[in-house]
């Protein structure tokens, strides 16, 4: 999850809340495309998780299940979990 820069892990942009970090530099359309991008990392994380330590195959209903499950699981600690420092990243790593 460390690994998608969302927000408990999101240090790009913890470290200049004040303007937004890389998002000032660009205009509509570099800027819809970086979002763009980190919402296919996201969507390719949970993929490849599901495939690699879930033993899935894409022809399953239980893999799709498996990806909601890993899709609420993103949500929800997004919405819980505090931003973590950068030290204490490094420490759990």
């Amino acid at each position: 999850m460390a690994e998608t820069n969302r927000t408990p892990f999101d240090f790009a942009e913890g470290e200049s809340e004040l303007v937004s970090g890389f998002n000032v530099e660009y205009g509509a359309g570099g800027f819809a495309l970086i979002f763009l991008a980190e919402y296919a990392r996201i969507l390719f994380m949970r993929l490849l998780f599901c495939i690699i330590f879930l033993g899935s195959d894409l022809y399953s209903f239980l893999f799709y299940v498996r990806l909601s499950l890993i899709s609420f699981l993103f949500v929800w600690v997004r919405g819980t979990l505090p931003r973590f420092r950068y030290d204490k990243l490094m420490y759990l790593a």
